[in-house]
């Protein structure tokens, strides 16, 4: 049984140690400050994702699955769970970086946009300017107010 929550401070050492076992980055977890939702799995944290805020848009990061949980549909359900906090806290777009999750994530509605179509805010961030490198695809979804 799967349960969907907020992450919870304690949750972040495992948090951190799922991504690095990914390959995303970590290296500004505690200055960036995401908030985080989580995906537990009979106890075990087993998915995460989360929204960096800049104004009335975010940063959709950190979107890990374990790879033994993988084709679930977890990953959907936590980009579900943030587009719907994210709407709850009237953010009207959500942008991400990706390497290698593109398709997962066109099927979830985001649309390839230049990186420089990104809001000024976001571009700014430590993500943007040296995380994830210029190869990465960049993504965008605009939130209904409501749905």
């Amino acid at each position: 049984m799967c349960q969907i929550s907020r992450a919870s401070a304690e949750d972040l050492i495992a948090i951190r140690a799922l991504l690095e076992r990914s390959g995303l980055p970590t290296i500004d977890l505690e200055s960036a400050r995401p908030d985080f939702v989580v995906i537990r799995e009979r106890g075990p944290l087993v998915a995460a994702g989360a929204l960096q805020r800049f104004g009335s848009a975010a940063l959709l990061r950190s979107l890990v699955v374990a790879p033994d949980r993988r084709g679930r549909g977890l990953g959907k359900s936590v980009v579900s769970e943030l587009e719907r906090l994210a709407r709850t806290e009237q953010i009207g777009r959500l942008i991400l970086l990706t390497q290698t999750a593109a398709e997962f994530f066109a099927r979830q509605g985001y649309q390839v946009i230049e990186r420089s179509n990104a809001p000024q805010e976001v571009q700014r961030s430590e993500e943007f300017r040296s995380l994830c490198p210029s190869t990465a695809t960049c993504m965008a979804k605009s939130l209904p107010e409501s749905a």
